[in-house]
C-alpha cells in the first residue's frame, strides 16, 4: 500500500536542528467505536496549524484528502508505492507506535482488519487508494520521489 510524504520547503535546512514530523492517522479520526474521520475541516484547521508552527516538517500518511490540503506547502513528495506483499509484511512487523496505541497487545489486536484493508489497496476508489495517491503524486509538479521496495526507502 502506498504512503505518501510532503516534504516541507524548509525543512532542508532545519534537518540539521530537527524538523517535526505530523502521522496523518493522529489527527484523521474522531475518538468513537468504531472509529470514524473527523470532518474534513477540523483536520485542516490542525494540519494548517502544525505546518504553521514548524519551521521544518515532515507529513505522512496514505489520506490524499488530508495531503491535499498541506501539497501546496511543501518542497518535496515522496510516494513509496510499495507491492502490497511487502505493506503486508511491514505491517505485520511495525514495532508498537506509542503515539497511536495505549499497549502493542492494542495495535496488534487492529492487525487482522489492517492487513484486510491493505490488501484491498489496488482496488480501493477512496482517499487511501492507489488510484488517488498516483493522481495526487502526477499531478504534483515539484520535486518527487517513488519508491517501488523496502530496500530503496531505507535510502531515502
Amino acid at each position: 500500500m502506498g504512503t505518501l510524504v510532503l516534504v516541507s520547503r524548509r525543512l532542508q535546512k532545519s534537518c540539521a536542528k530537527g524538523g517535526a514530523h505530523l502521522d496523518l492517522d493522529t489527527l484523521a479520526w474522531l475518538p468513537t467505536m468504531p472509529p470514524s474521520r473527523k470532518p474534513l475541516m477540523d483536520s485542516q484547521k490542525e494540519i494548517s496549524k502544525f505546518i504553521e508552527s514548524n519551521h521544518g516538517w515532515v507529513i505522512e500518511g496514505c489520506y490524499s484528502d488530508l495531503l491535499e490540503i498541506a501539497i501546496s506547502e511543501s518542497n518535496e513528495i515522496i510516494f513509496m508505492n510499495l507491492p502490497v506483499d511487502d505493506c503486508i509484511a511491514n505491517a505485520k512487523s511495525k514495532p508498537w507506535e506509542p503515539h497511536k496505541y495505549e499497549s502493542k497487545q492494542a495495535q496488534d489486536a487492529n492487525l487482522d482488519m489492517l492487513l484486510d484493508w491493505i490488501a484491498l489497496y489496488p482496488k480501493r476508489t477512496d482517499t487511501f487508494s492507489m488510484a488517488a495517491h498516483n493522481e495526487l503524486y502526477e499531478k504534483y509538479t515539484g520535486k518527487k520521489r517513488m519508491f517501488f521496495s523496502n530496500d530503496r526507502v531505507v535510502n531515502i
